[in-house]
C-alpha cells in the first residue's frame, strides 16, 4: 500500500488480550486487514497493546488519527476474581442480612462430597455491616434510614481499609431511596471510595444473587477502572482520538465510562468477543450452522 493511500484510509481496530499473546486487527471499510500478534505484558497489559498498534501504524505509514474506533475484549475483570487480586471490599446491607453471601441458596453442587466447602466471599464478614432500615415488598418505607448510623458505619469500614463498597438493601429494586442516600453520603464523606449499589446494577428480586453481583462489581471496580482509563490515556498519546469501546459478556459494547462503573458486565467479554468474531468470519466465508 502506498503511504498516501495508507494515510487516507480509516480503520476500526480490534484488540484482544490473551494470557500469552495480544492480538490486534485493523479493518478498513473496503476490507483491507492488517494483523499484529505481540506478547502479552501481564504486569501492564497496556504496554503490549500500545506496542502492537504502534508497530502497525509505523509499518503502514499512517497516523493514529486514521483509527476511527477501538473495540477491546479482555479478561482483566475475570482474572481479578480468579486470582483474588481485587479491591478490599466492604458491604452494607439491611439488618439481618449480613450473612447472605455465606447462606446463599442452601444448595451444594456436590451433595455427596463431604470435603466440599463454599468459596470464600469476596467481602469477608469483618467488612460487612448492617443498617437498621426496612422497605417492604411494595416499596413503602417501614423503617427510615438513619444518616448518622450510616456515617458511623462508613467511618468504621474506612478505618478497616476498604477501597470499595457494595450496598445492597432489602427490596431496593422496588424503591432505591435508601441505597441512593447511602451512596450520596459515601461520596460526600469519602470521595475516593468506589461505590456500587444494587439498584443501579441489578434491580431485581432474589437477595443472594443481587448481593453477590453487587459485591463482585465492587470487588473488581477499582482494578477495571484503573486499567481502562490508563489504556485510554496511552491511546491518546498515540494520537488515537477514536472512542474506546469495551465488549460486554452479552456480546454488545459499552463505553469505558459505563464499564468503569459497571465492570460486572464484562466478566466474560473475552469469550464473548471470540464468539462474535467467529460468527462474523463464518458469515463472510458463508460457513453454515455456526451458532
Amino acid at each position: 500500500m502506498k503511504v498516501k493511500d495508507a494515510e487516507s484510509k480509516k480503520f476500526r481496530v480490534g484488540v484482544d488480550i490473551g494470557g500469552t499473546f495480544t492480538d490486534i486487527v485493523f479493518l478498513s471499510q473496503d476490507g483491507a486487514v492488517h494483523r499484529k500478534k505481540v506478547s502479552s505484558t501481564p504486569g501492564n497489559y497496556n504496554h503490549g497493546i500500545v506496542t502492537g498498534i504502534t508497530e502497525v501504524l509505523e509499518e503502514q505509514g499512517m497516523p493514529g488519527t486514521n483509527i476511527t474506533e477501538v473495540v477491546h475484549g479482555c479478561t482483566v475483570a475475570t482474572n481479578a476474581i480468579l486470582e483474588h487480586t481485587g479491591a478490599r471490599t466492604g458491604l452494607l446491607t439491611t439488618k439481618g442480612f449480613r450473612d447472605v453471601l455465606e447462606i446463599r441458596r442452601f444448595r451444594m453442587p456436590e451433595p455427596y462430597n463431604m470435603e466440599w466447602s463454599k468459596p470464600l466471599p469476596l467481602s469477608p464478614r469483618e467488612l460487612r455491616r448492617e443498617v437498621d432500615e426496612r422497605i417492604n415488598y411494595a416499596g413503602e418505607i417501614i423503617r427510615p434510614l438513619d444518616s448518622e448510623e450510616v456515617e458511623d458505619i462508613l467511618k468504621q469500614l474506612v478505618k478497616k481499609g476498604i477501597d470499595s463498597l457494595g450496598i445492597c438493601l432489602l427490596n431496593s429494586y422496588v424503591n432505591p431511596a435508601h441505597e441512593q442516600m447511602i451512596k450520596r453520603i459515601a461520596n460526600e464523606k469519602y470521595p475516593n471510595l468506589f461505590v456500587s449499589i444494587s439498584s443501579e446494577l441489578i434491580p431485581m428480586i432474589k437477595e443472594y444473587e443481587r448481593t453477590s453481583e453487587t459485591v463482585i462489581n465492587a470487588y473488581i471496580k477499582p482494578v477495571v477502572a484503573k486499567y481502562m482509563y490508563a489504556l485510554q490515556e496511552t491511546l491518546t498519546d498515540l494520537s488515537v482520538r477514536a472512542p474506546l469501546l469495551i465488549m460486554q459478556s452479552s456480546g454488545g459494547m459499552m463505553s469505558i465510562n459505563i464499564c468503569a462503573e459497571k465492570p460486572i458486565y464484562i466478566i466474560e467479554c473475552g469469550p464473548a468477543a471470540g464468539v462474535v468474531g467467529s460468527r462474523y468470519i463464518a458469515k463472510k466465508l458463508e460457513i453454515p450452522n455456526v451458532i
